[in-house]
């Protein structure tokens, strides 16, 4: 009875704290680049917010950009959202580059830490040169439809985002077209951010009392007091995070093929041929939201294919380099994305061919030495 009285008069004096505190304001945190991981624990993190009666969502961005199809799915989160989103470049040293910069056009409020930067918004699938004496508004390098489609849809997103938010709409549309970059204080000075803070309660204490046209009316934000709550990704976005990174992809589809061709080497294992299974199927779901090339799958697929073939039908490492080969060129062009954290490393493309060659080679020369007895 008595350890039931105290739990009840603790949870009444922390929710008198949190009502004369004012209500809370979730920060959640893009640390990395963009992909179809970040967009799923940004919609959760603004529904919990939303669930929790927050005040405000705290966007903290340090990022390279990421993938088109992830950024436009959090811009989108972020507009439909049912509590104000500001984004917040920091710490000092951070960026937002590429689909940040959307991102930070999108949210109600922008702001940046000293040292920050923000811009690069070209998509990265354009070169880096304007054809000499082209207009100054045509995109650079843009020698296909494609290309200047890409871009003018990017310039026409932007500006629209600029608009909607009363930011500057001249150098959204440079920051696509020229790959133009701000620092944090140029970029206050230019309106296209609203302010510069320190940190997180710096921030807050900036944002008390400002008026924020919200998206059930204007509202007044009370965050002088405000308790702060941090935001984690939960297991099941941090499962997302690790298996659409393009190495461990890469790998479970290494692994899972090489576990149910050696199920067929030795029938009746059965544990080989489910675990191979289960990660090719996870590979091939991790694959299909990232920006892969589906000729270098194939390629892959085909490489793979005609090395477990030489074990079977010896054709003294024919077939074997042959897959080699189309292992390799298939790894190298798999990923289709300029951005170091999206792309394949090729020292693991190197020891993976290494490996390959290796079995090629005890391969033939087991079926040499069968020949030759």
């Amino acid at each position: 009875m008595r350890r039931a009285l105290t739990r009840v008069l603790i949870g009444a004096f922390w929710s008198c704290w949190a009502w004369a505190a004012g209500a809370p304001v979730v920060v959640l945190t893009i640390d990395g680049a963009i992909g179809a991981a970040t967009a799923v624990y940004l919609q959760r993190g603004i529904g919990h917010a939303a669930a929790s009666g927050a005040q405000l969502v705290v966007l903290q961005i340090d990022t390279p950009g990421g993938l088109d199809v992830s950024m436009r799915s959090i811009v989108k989160d972020i507009l439909a959202a049912p509590v104000p989103v500001v984004a917040y470049v920091a710490p000092r040293g951070a960026r937002a580059a590429s689909a940040g910069t959307f991102i930070l056009y999108a949210s109600h409020v922008a702001a940046m830490a000293p040292a920050t930067n923000l811009g690069a918004a070209t998509p990265v699938t354009i070169g880096a040169s304007r054809p000499a004496g082209g207009d100054k508004d045509e995109p650079r390098d843009a020698s296909t439809a494609l290309e200047r489609k890409q871009v003018q849809d990017a310039v026409a997103y932007l500006r629209g985002l600029a608009q909607l938010r009363g930011r500057n709409e001249e150098w959204a549309q440079r920051a696509v077209l020229e790959a133009a970059s701000l620092p944090a204080a140029e970029a206050l000075r230019l309106n296209v951010i609203d302010l510069i803070a320190e940190d997180v309660a710096d921030l807050l204490r900036q944002l008390h009392g400002r008026r924020i046209a919200a998206p059930g009316g204007d509202l007044t934000l009370d965050t002088a007091a405000a308790p702060v709550h941090p935001y984690a990704q939960d297991w099941r976005t941090r499962l997302l995070v690790a298996i659409t990174n393009p190495s461990v992809a890469y790998l479970l589809l290494l692994v899972g093929f090489y576990a149910i061709a050696f199920e067929f080497f030795n029938p009746g294992l059965v544990l080989p041929g489910v675990a191979g299974a289960i990660c090719v199927f996870t590979a091939l779901y991790a694959f299909q939201l990232l920006p892969v090339n589906y000729a270098g799958l194939a390629l892959i697929l085909l490489g793979l294919a005609f090395m477990a073939a030489e074990a079977y039908f010896p054709a003294y490492g024919s077939l074997g380099i042959g897959g080699v080969v189309a292992f390799v060129i298939g790894s190298v062009i798999l990923i289709d994305s300029d951005l170091p954290a999206l792309s394949m490393p090729k020292p693991l493309i190197g020891g993976v061919a290494l490996a390959s060659l290796a079995f090629v080679a005890v391969v033939a020369g087991s079926a040499l030495q069968a020949r030759g007895e």
